[in-house]
């Protein structure tokens, strides 16, 4: 078995980096070593270490031939070997995936896939997105076999290996939480920001030099991560993956969260990982919550003066200020036609092109790279070459691939597609447009539709300068028992729990009812149960939330909620599907079979109407509540919050009510039964029902698409506000407003 991880050399250098290789030689000089890459015993510039990332960069771009550099432009998703059912498409390792797929599809592209030998060394790919979730060992088992079928090619371009969050709790979801459990698991990223905003920015540190440590370990150096998108419409499926509502907590976590990561706030290091900070100029000004994943939520509306420049760049700012390695632009295009005036940061009108932001100049070469000073490179989202090119659907896939790259993408995301790009390069070299005589769309210049020499050498220098910064040229191997080891690391998952308590936000405590102590248990009965939008995984929830509570907690437990004294619920509900249109708005009520009006094909209210369920069983809260109160008991429940629920139906039910966010139970079960205090605070504010989140037949919505939850009130009717002044954000039955930064205390 031709296995790359017992197969390293590895030779220190005093006061310099360990390299690694498996077949190919090192260079011997001056008492040092160096990786070979090319095999000739030529030490060209590239292959010394001590001269600078930028001068390797431009060195070895140089010399690289036009389809390496093809290959370097591509990242797409892809399988491992152990994953593989068919033992007989796997490598002689059985570690890389060595399947044709004639037609692969997925929701960004169809086009067909090669076994990972020929991808690696026939098409020249250098990027792929494991969605997987292997062991720590067979990760890096994994990324040492790429790394040495890379090291036998010509210039031994190393293989990048990219991931979103696989540190955080909840349910896998791609595109987003690719994986979770294996490594050092913390709440969700709404639950770190409720934690930040409870606790100070500084658990940020640990969090980061946790993802740091583990990914570094397993020879994984790149995150898709993390969101600096700011909610404003909570009906966006993706508000989970954000740090909340509030632009200064997300700078705030951005300025420790980015250094934290890529080992530095000048940059990435060799130990470092580096990030792509997501989405430019922020996904969060949805239109209604539509996503840009599918038709409807193509457009990005700023409904509201200076709103882009307000709410919705301040982190990108932070972001592009603590030399954050790349940054993803969004599938969506401004609405020029549906927005109000919007500005740069030096207070110039900004051009609403009626574009997808990758290809989009005004905002990448305009706004990002010269008023804002980003020095990276651009990762464009997955799909923009394909099934997502939004506002460019008249070019053909060779075109976008050219536009987007002289637009100033680096890395087309979702795609494999290097025959395309071929034929942009030729196209530029044979005529295509000038003496072949083939017509140039309208609005554009044949100068935008091919890719040149020029274009290509440009984007590569920029993602080999992260490569070498990085360390990838002198060792992308790491040891699979050394990985293992760094994930379990204990103080990883102590931090990781603590944050877990730290993110619980108590929102109700009726009469002091929490904590549950010893003392309010004694003799008395607990009935506990879980609610989700499937029974199977619920009952399952339930029976694991019931064995945890026996072992940790001296308080008798009851199979019948009409026998307990008090009811501990884990309301978990769930909305829509991440990559597809909903048939009406996404629900944000908690219910069971609702009537909800349909939405026709441009996103507007249509006359027909469907049913919606966020959480099967919903009316059995108000039964157990009843029951238990019609005794004396009373009822304590926790909401598990993906996106800005609307509580009318759950909290007049509780006696006592918090938040969680992807939070462990047992965490939350530590806060209710005293072991810890509750010291969360919300990143987000709670629609108080649907009246605030209307929209009209023209489908305007009645509070800002592009404002805050905390502003919303703002813009809102004079009508609809209370004594207070306040309109958009739920009141509870004791007078509170479940807003931004509201959280009780245990007095």
């Amino acid at each position: 078995m031709n296995k790359a991880s017992t197969n390293i050399h590895f030779y220190k250098n005093e006061n310099g980096p360990v390299i690694g290789v498996t077949v190919k030689p090192v260079i011997e000089k001056d008492g040092l070593y160096f990786r070979d890459l090319t095999g000739d015993g030529r030490l060209a510039p590239y292959k010394d270490w001590r001269n600078t990332p930028a001068k390797r960069a431009a060195s070895l771009a140089a010399e690289l031939s036009a389809d390496e550099k093809i290959g370097m432009l591509f990242v797409n998703s892809w399988k491992m070997g152990i994953y593989q059912e068919d033992r007989t498409k796997v490598d002689e390792s059985g570690l890389l995936n060595e399947e044709i797929v004639e037609q692969d599809e997925s929701i960004f592209n169809v086009e067909k896939t090669y076994g990972t030998t020929c991808t690696v060394k026939e098409m020249g790919i250098r990027h792929f997105i494991l969605r997987q979730n292997p062991r720590p060992g067979e990760l890096a088992d994994w990324i040492n076999q790429l790394n040495m079928v890379a090291e036998g090619t010509g210039h031994a371009l190393p293989v990048m290996v990219l991931s979103n969050s696989r540190n955080e709790h909840g349910e896998i979801v791609f595109g987003m939480n690719d994986a979770a459990g294996v490594f050092a698991t913390w709440p969700g990223t709404m639950g770190i920001a409720a934690a930040v905003r409870g606790n100070g920015p500084e658990l940020i540190d640990s969090f980061a030099r946790c993802i740091r440590m583990e990914w570094d370990a397993v020879g994984m150096k790149k995150g898709y991560m993390y969101m600096a998108d700011v909610m404003t419409d909570p009906r966006w499926q993706r508000s989970y993956g954000t740090f909340g509502e509030d632009p200064e907590l997300v700078c705030a976590i951005m300025e420790r969260l980015i250094p934290g990561i890529q080992g530095s706030s000048q940059g990435v290091t060799r130990d470092g990982v580096a990030v792509t900070i997501k989405h430019f100029p922020g996904g969060g000004a949805r239109e209604n919550g539509f996503d840009p994943h599918y038709v409807q939520g193509q457009w990005n509306v700023y409904q509201t003066e200076d709103s882009l420049r307000t709410y919705h760049l301040p982190a990108f700012r932070t972001a592009i200020d603590k030399k954050a390695s790349s940054i993803m632009p969004y599938y969506a295009k401004p609405s020029a036609a549906k927005s109000k005036s919007q500005y740069g940061p030096d207070g110039d009108a900004m051009e609403m092109e009626p574009v997808g932001f990758a290809f989009n100049r005004a905002f990448i070469q305009g706004l990002l790279r010269e008023k804002m000073g980003f020095k990276g490179y651009v990762n464009s989202d997955s799909g923009i070459s394909n099934k997502m090119a939004w506002g460019v659907e008249e070019l053909d896939v060779p075109s976008r691939i050219a536009l987007a790259v002289n637009t100033g993408v680096d890395i087309i995301s979702g795609s494999l597609d290097v025959f395309s790009a071929r034929e942009a390069y030729e196209r530029g070299r044979n005529g295509y447009y000038t003496t072949q005589g083939h017509p140039v769309p309208r609005g554009y210049r044949a100068s935008d539709l091919v890719l040149t020499d020029e274009a290509l050498t440009r984007a590569v220098t920029r993602t080999l300068k992260e490569k070498f910064e990085l360390g990838m040229f002198d060792n992308p191997y790491r040891d699979p028992e050394e990985a293992e080891q760094v994930v379990a690391t204990k103080k990883h998952w102590e931090d990781a729990y603590r944050v877990h308590q730290q993110s619980v936000v108590l929102l109700k405590n009726r009469e002091g009812l929490i904590p549950l102590d010893t003392e309010k248990t004694a003799g008395r009965k607990v009935y506990v149960e879980c609610f989700g939008c499937e029974a199977e995984a619920a009952a399952k929830e339930t029976e694991a939330v019931k064995r945890s509570f026996a072992e940790r907690f001296q308080a008798e437990l009851t199979e019948d909620y009409r026998e307990a004294d008090f009811a501990i619920l884990f309301i978990r509900p769930s909305s829509g599907e991440y990559f597809h249109s909903t048939k009406g708005y996404l629900e944000l009520d908690i219910c069971e079979n609702k009537q909800v009006r349909d939405v026709d094909s441009e996103g507007r209210p249509a006359d027909s109407f469907h049913q919606e369920t966020t959480l099967l069983g919903a009316g059995r809260i108000r039964e157990i509540y009843e029951s238990l109160h019609r005794r004396g008991g009373r009822v304590i429940s926790n909401i598990n919050f993906a996106l800005a629920w609307e509580v009318g139906n759950v909290e007049p039910c509780a006696d006592a009510l918090l938040a969680g966010f992807d939070t462990y139970t047992d965490a939350v079960l530590d806060v209710i039964m005293g072991r810890c205090a509750p010291t969360g605070r919300m990143p987000i504010t709670l629609p108080k029902d649907d009246s605030v989140i209307r929209v009209d037949r023209d489908g305007i919505c009645i509070s800002h698409n592009d404002v805050p939850g905390y502003h919303k009130d703002k813009y809102m009717p004079e009508s609809m506000k209370d004594e207070n002044g306040k309109a958009y954000a739920y009141r509870d039955s004791e007078g509170n407003y479940y807003e931004l930064d509201f959280g009780l205390t245990l007095e």
